[in-house]
């Protein structure tokens, strides 16, 4: 996986956790790989989670299939961006 595309995907993944879930800039700025989020943050909830999937697509402009969501790739922001890079760079 390229680094560099890495990071623009990281960087997206993060914008949309802040724009979708309205979180201040410092608090999204602060996730690191461990960060758990769902079910750890009250911003996101299961409303929320197709809000921030379809955000997710149109800003990488990728497909996310409804069987390929499920609890793992929502358990910490590391997992939310390894699962949108992996879409997004193949």
């Amino acid at each position: 996986m390229q680094r560099e595309g890495f990071a623009e995907v990281q960087e997206a993944v993060r914008g949309v956790l802040r724009d979708v879930l309205g979180l201040s800039a410092e608090r999204a700025a602060a996730f690191h790989e461990d960060t758990p989020l769902f079910g750890a943050l009250p911003e996101l909830d299961s409303l929320a989670v197709a809000g921030v999937l379809t955000e997710i697509e149109d800003r990488l402009g990728i497909l996310i299939e409804d069987d390929e969501v499920d609890g793992e790739m929502l358990e910490s922001f590391g997992a939310l961006v390894r699962f949108a890079a992996d879409k997004a760079l193949g």
